[in-house]
């Protein structure tokens, strides 16, 4: 084993261990503090960038710690102006965020995992292996890469993440919770946590615990199909975690949190939207207090699934409003880099 992998990674360290290694080697403790902000509020990248700490102290902390980043290896943007990131992590896997820019907000989707274990039909991600979860610092060096991004190429700061990348958050709970305590902590990026939605394809118990931890986070879910046997066939996750289960854990997470709940429905050519379809689907929204996003598909090569037409997703989006829904249609962006949802695999 060479010396680097034997190395502390520091920002596995809570603030109390690093003390107390500073403390062992006749430090003062409040360097911890000092150091602590460097990893996140600062986000340093090394331990060299700590300047406020003598030459000395850095050098005999880079004999116990070292800080593993993930860095942007690969970037390409869409002709609207879609930024689409491979990040290179320690162990030399891949996985890719976006930076989605609009008018009225700049979005980061992130990803949670390497690959997904789910096997949802649509979507490319699926189609990989799950190769691990990801460490809460690497879903937080996502979140500032594309905050560069967005200030470097649009001048105006991030204003919304959502956990909609690569992988199942509720699959890596932990990590992902973590990453959003230090996303929004004061001593963090002190970023609110209303402007963070946390998707998921459907797994109750999780949703219960999200409720029970009382998060502070917007949850969405990836729905796609409002009965049971449609569901089954686009997302095994259902066979597991019915509809049933997903709405009595949704108004359990709604009761005990008040954070919204957003379905995020795909519109799939002749599969599930039809007027019946919608009105499946206004049926489970009555007995959940959410907001629909219907979304374009995106065609992705490992499925024959294709875009629902216009006039189609114009009738069953016009049924869900007429019976006073909150519906928003998401139009699809970075399609021509692989960048919109579902497409997201690592191609490059």
């Amino acid at each position: 084993m060479n010396e680097a992998a034997t190395l502390i990674d520091l920002r596995k360290s809570s603030k109390e261990e690093i003390s107390e290694y500073l403390v062992g080697i006749g430090e003062k403790p409040f360097r911890a503090k000092q150091i602590h902000e460097w990893i996140w509020k600062k986000s340093a990248t090394s331990i060299d960038e700590m300047t406020n700490l003598s030459l000395a102290t850095r050098e005999r902390l880079k004999t116990q710690f070292t800080i593993r980043p993930a860095k942007v290896d690969k970037e390409q943007k869409s002709n609207d102006g879609t930024i689409k990131s491979a990040l290179k992590l320690h162990d030399n896997h891949l996985i890719e965020s976006v930076l989605i820019p609009q008018d009225e907000r700049m979005t980061a989707c992130v990803s949670s995992q390497v690959g997904c274990s789910l096997s949802c039909k649509f979507c490319a991600t699926g189609y990989m292996d799950r190769e691990r979860n990801l460490e809460a610092a690497e879903i937080y060096d996502q979140v500032v890469a594309v905050s560069r991004q967005a200030e470097q190429n649009f001048d105006k700061p991030l204003s919304n993440i959502v956990y909609m990348g690569m992988g199942e958050p509720l699959l890596n709970y932990k990590n992902v919770l973590d990453s959003i305590d230090r996303i929004t902590a004061p001593d963090g990026l002190n970023m609110s946590p209303k402007r963070i939605t946390v998707s998921t394809a459907g797994i109750a118990k999780m949703i219960k615990k999200l409720a029970d931890d009382q998060v502070k986070f917007n949850l969405a879910l990836s729905l796609h199909a409002a009965n049971d046997e449609k569901r089954n066939k686009i997302m095994p996750i259902n066979e597991s975690n019915t509809l049933e289960a997903l709405r009595e854990a949704l108004n359990y997470f709604y009761k005990k949190t008040g954070n919204k709940i957003t379905f995020e429905y795909i519109l799939f050519y002749d599969f599930n939207d039809s007027l019946q379809d919608a009105k499946e689907l206004y049926e489970f929204w009555k007995r959940v207090p959410a907001r629909i996003n219907i979304i374009e598909y995106n065609p992705i090569a490992e499925a024959s699934y294709k875009n629902a037409d216009a006039d189609t997703l114009d009738n069953f989006t016009k049924f869900l409003t007429n019976k006073g829904v909150n519906v928003h249609v998401r139009r699809s962006r970075g399609k021509d880099i692989d960048a919109a949802c579902g497409q997201l695999a690592n191609k490059n």
